[in-house]
This record gives structure tokens, C-alpha cells and sequence, in this order.
């Protein structure tokens, strides 16, 4: 039994030396061995033998870039306003030996390290240049961390900032701003599109206007065109009947009283050519037909025309009654001076005129004034004669 024992603990002895005497080192990991105390090798990836009991392991390392991310900081921005910044570092053990014996707590010294320098970089920032100027604080932390950590063995590959949270009511009056500066825009966007609304439509209603005003000036022109065609036919229908005097005097009555028609016609006039219309019409109609007649005739308000049909279109314009009119008197007036003039005694002639011989006197006075029947009254109607 006792055999049996120490059997077990020789065995047990063994794998205890055996262990401490091989040493497998994973790769990318460091081994700082200390002999008796002191510092004497470096083990890296691999198999290693060791002198159980004299040589011993100080510190395992590893040689993988690390990350560490450290809590919020609060720091003060040049324009006094305190904000909590999260940063985030990314190192590299390059000399394991002046990582452990350099500095007792590598992590610990980097992480004071960057917030004194944090402080330093973003006191001199105001709060904006603060937000918006992420990557020139990443590289001057970087740099600073990366020069003090040089000798602790360690390379700082890089840093950032992962957040920077201002106080609360400037996180408030911030999203103010910003909707302000979102309505602002929206303002703006706004007003462009009905701005560019407007000058469309106003584009639209001109070409409307223009192409309303074209088709009514077309319109107009094509009317007036018929109008002028309808009128020129009434017209050289008028003058190929020839109508009379008496019966455009006659159109003119019937006509009148449609010029009179209408509640709103307070007040009209009758012009100067009526009176010889009725005149004409009234002197027709008591006896101015046939001797012996009581009325008149259908024949005097036709116009026989000429014998030559082909002389039907000559006449395209009928004559102007004022013009008639004013011919028909001038030759009343002459025909009443003339008569007057053959009616002048034979005393009334000039001295100069009488003939030298006395005796020859009474024969001619008789020649020189014969007597000759008055002259008929002047007509101002249509049936004056021209």
C-alpha cells in the first residue's frame, strides 16, 4: 500500500516538472520569463524548455491590436459649455518587455493619457467646431497619445471619438435650430415651386389669350367678309330693280316705326329727308297719278327699266337723295330766275340799250317782252324736278 503511494506522488511530481519545464506559446502571444528574479527572455510562439524552479513566467501578452473603449468624459468647450465625449482606442503592443516593466498598468496609463489630452484639444474648439471636426481631433489625439506610449512599447493605431453629447438644453435649442432651419427650407422649396407654378400659368393664360385673340380676329374677319358679301348682294339686287322715288319713301314709312320700338327709347329723332318723303308720298297719293285718278298706280313705284337687258348690271351705286334734292332746287331757283328775268318791263331797260331811231322803238318793245305764263312753285319733294 505504502508502495502504491509513492508511486502516485513520484508520478505526480513528474508531470509537475514536465509542465514546468515545457512551455507551448501560442502564436502572436509573448512570454516574459524571469530568471531568479530577473528578466531573462522573451518567449514567442512555439515550444520552449524552462528550468523548473529557476526560471518562471512574469507576464503573458498578447501581440494582437486591442481595443478598449473608454466611459464618457465631460469636458468644457472654449465657449464654456460641458460635453461627455465616449472615446475608443485602438493599440498595438510592439515590445512586450517595455509594456510590462516600463509601466505597471499600460491600459490604465492610456486611458488617463487620453482624457488630459482630450481636455486639451477640445478646450480650445467651440462647441460646433467640436461637433463637426471629428477627424482633426482623432488625428491630434492620436498623435499625442502615440508619441507617450512610444516607450511603454505600445502603438496607438488609432482613435475616435464614438460620441459627444452637449448638455440637455443645448441638445434642445440645437433641434430648435434645426427645425427653424428645416422650415426655412421647406419655405424656400415652396416658394420656388409657386413661383414656377405661377410663371407657367401665366405662360399658359398668354397662350390662351394670344391664340382666343387670333381665332376672334378670324372670327371678325370672316364675319365682316360675309357681312360685306350679303350687303353687296342686297345691294346689286336693289339696283337691278331699279326701284323708284316713291318707293324707297314708301320703304323708309314702314320701316320707321321699328326705330321707335322698345321700352328704353325715350327719345328719337326724325330726319330732315322725312318731311320730303311725305311730301312726295302725299302729293303721290292726291293726285299726283293720272288726271282723274284717285290713287296710285302699282307702275309708279316699279321702275320700268331699260329696254336692253343687258345694260341690268350697269348701274352698281344708286344716287344720293340729299344730292337730288339739292339739284332739284338749284334748277327750281334757276327756271324762277329766268322767268323773272323774260317777265322785266321794256322801261326798265337801260338807256344804253334803246335804239336811236324813236320810230323804231314801239315796234320792237313788243318783241323784247312777250308775255309768257308765271312760273310754276318750287317742289321740295322727290318729285321736284332735276
Amino acid at each position: 500500500m505504502g508502495i502504491l503511494i509513492f508511486l502516485a506522488a513520484l508520478l505526480l511530481f513528474a508531470l509537475v516538472m514536465l509542465f514546468k519545464t515545457v512551455r507551448i506559446v501560442p502564436q502572436q502571444t509573448a512570454l516574459i520569463i524571469e530568471r531568479l528574479g530577473r528578466y531573462s527572455r522573451t518567449l514567442e510562439g512555439g515550444i520552449h524548455i524552462l528550468i523548473p524552479f529557476v526560471d518562471r513566467v512574469r507576464a503573458n501578452v498578447d501581440l494582437r491590436e486591442q481595443v478598449v473603449s473608454f466611459p464618457p468624459q465631460p469636458v468644457i468647450t472654449s465657449d464654456n459649455l460641458v460635453v461627455n465625449i465616449d472615446t475608443v482606442i485602438y493599440y498595438t503592443v510592439i515590445d512586450a518587455k517595455r509594456a510590462v516593466y516600463e509601466i505597471a498598468n499600460f491600459i490604465q496609463g492610456i486611458e488617463q493619457l487620453t482624457v488630459t489630452t482630450l481636455r486639451n484639444v477640445i478646450g480650445s474648439l467651440d462647441l460646433e467646431q467640436t461637433l463637426t471636426s471629428r477627424d482633426q481631433i482623432n488625428g491630434q489625439l492620436r498623435g499625442a497619445l502615440d508619441e507617450a506610449t512610444g516607450r511603454w512599447g505600445i502603438r496607438v493605431n488609432r482613435v475616435e471619438l464614438k460620441a459627444i453629447d452637449p448638455p440637455m438644453s443645448i441638445q434642445e435649442s440645437m433641434e430648435k435650430q434645426m427645425k427653424a432651419e428645416r422650415d426655412r427650407r421647406a419655405a424656400i422649396l415652396n416658394a420656388e415651386g409657386v413661383k414656377q407654378s405661377s410663371i407657367l400659368t401665366a405662360e399658359g393664360e398668354k397662350q390662351s389669350a394670344i391664340l382666343r385673340a387670333e381665332g376672334s380676329a378670324q372670327a371678325a374677319v370672316l364675319e365682316a367678309q360675309g357681312q360685306s358679301r350679303a350687303i353687296k348682294q342686297v345691294f346689286d339686287a336693289i339696283h337691278r330693280g331699279k326701284p323708284t322715288q316713291k318707293l324707297l319713301a314708301y320703304q323708309y314709312l314702314q320701316v320707321l316705326p321699328q326705330i321707335a320700338t322698345g321700352d328704353a327709347n325715350k327719345m328719337w329723332i326724325i330726319p330732315s329727308e322725312l318731311t320730303d318723303a311725305l311730301r312726295g308720298i302725299g302729293g303721290a297719293l292726291g293726285g299726283g297719278g293720272q288726271p282723274g285718278g284717285s290713287g296710285v298706280d302699282a307702275e309708279d313705284f316699279v321702275d320700268p327699266g331699260p329696254e336692253d337687258e343687258s345694260n341690268v348690271f350697269a348701274e352698281t351705286a344708286l344716287e344720293d337723295p340729299g344730292q337730288a334734292l339739292a339739284e332739284a332746287r338749284g334748277q327750281a331757283g334757276q327756271a324762277s330766275r329766268e322767268a323773272s328775268e323774260h317777265a322785266t318791263p321794256a322801261s326798265r331797260v337801260q338807256p344804253s340799250q334803246v335804239p336811236e331811231a324813236p320810230e323804231q322803238a314801239p315796234q320792237q318793245a313788243p318783241q323784247q317782252a312777250p308775255q309768257q305764263p308765271p312760273a310754276p312753285p318750287v317742289q321740295d319733294g322727290p318729285d321736284a324736278p332735276h
